[in-house]
């Protein structure tokens, strides 16, 4: 299975469920792709010890998976990507979108 993940949100626990779910969708063997938009894009700074996106994140890269961070919402906020999440563009999302078999928003 494709599996697209849009996260907009930068509320720790809610992104830490998103990307638990994407590791688990890779470890069965399926083609993650994550996409941050909106609040999504600041996830970093909301991950903590008890909800460490951040390292779920990092999990993901390793196993396989894609993170892309919708540049326009990076520009408002003053921020660049970063290797975690390298700055992407509505087309990818679209792509994301159009070539997953499911897609899931948190």
């Amino acid at each position: 299975m494709k599996l697209g993940v849009v996260i907009s949100t930068d509320e720790a626990e809610t992104v830490w469920n998103a990307f638990r779910l994407a590791n688990f969708s890779r470890a069965k063997g399926d083609e993650v792709r994550v996409f941050l938009v909106s609040q999504g894009v600041d996830y970093e700074m909301s991950s903590n010890d008890k909800f460490d996106a951040v390292g779920e994140a990092k999990k993901l890269l390793q196993a396989g998976g894609g993170i892309m961070a919708c540049g326009t919402c990076l520009k408002i906020r003053q921020k660049e990507g970063s290797n975690i999440c390298p700055i992407s563009s509505l087309k990818d999302l679209y792509e994301i979108v159009k070539d997953s078999d499911k897609v899931v928003s948190f």
